[in-house]
């Protein structure tokens, strides 16, 4: 299904093709050759988000953009089924694994690899040809790849990322639930006047 949201309608290339069952909402650009599986999901909040050429997204994939964080995708990449994509920016020949995440501000270099179930988390930079293991937590700038079990290792490299003001926009001491459901709430809100196009062909 193809919505539009805030004003805008997303723009398939002719040479692309959406399932029937995904949905595209908003400023999305899905460029020529992309394959959007059944199931997969493209939402833009607010920025736009961009796929490039040959753009592959398999069953039940979440992409995301957000007010502030926009979501870029390069040319000929691939992203698993399941796997969830939020405001980052991902350069040509990706490869993104089946339940992997990846989150706001990352930025991936040409060539990388983030394997099934790894994490690449906020603000994190991944150079050219990088992998992430199976089940790994890729965190920070200078970057660090950890194994899930060294948890104080990732939260003393993620700490300084400072998730709940960079993706919520309130400081640590004074994010709580309430307060990011309340703003959540209101920002989501915005879909009830989303209009549906078409169904993909």
């Amino acid at each position: 299904m193809l919505l539009t949201h805030l004003g805008h309608t997303p723009t398939i290339d002719p040479e692309a093709w959406v399932a029937p069952t995904a949905t595209i909402c908003g400023n999305v650009r899905i460029g020529p050759g992309c394959r959007v599986m059944h199931g997969a999901q493209i939402i833009a909040e607010g920025s736009r988000i961009e796929l490039g050429e040959c753009v592959i997204v398999l069953e039940n994939a979440v992409l995301r953009s957000t007010d502030d964080h926009a979501l870029s995708i390069g040319r000929h990449c691939l992203v698993g089924p399941g796997a969830h994509v939020v405001g980052c920016t991902v350069a040509d020949d990706v490869f993104i694994a089946t339940g992997a995440s990846v989150f706001h501000g990352a930025q991936l270099g040409a060539g990388c690899e983030v394997r099934i179930n790894a994490v690449v988390h906020l603000r994190t930079t991944l150079p050219p040809g990088e992998t992430v293991p199976i089940g790994w937590v890729a965190v920070g700038n200078p970057l660090r790849i950890l194994p899930p079990d060294q948890h104080e290792a990732i939260w003393a490299a993620q700490a300084p990322l400072d998730f709940p003001r960079f993706v919520y926009g309130f400081e640590r001491t004074e994010a709580s639930m309430e307060k990011i459901t309340r703003k959540l709430s209101a920002s989501l809100g915005a879909h009830r006047g989303d209009t549906p196009i078409r169904s993909p062909e």
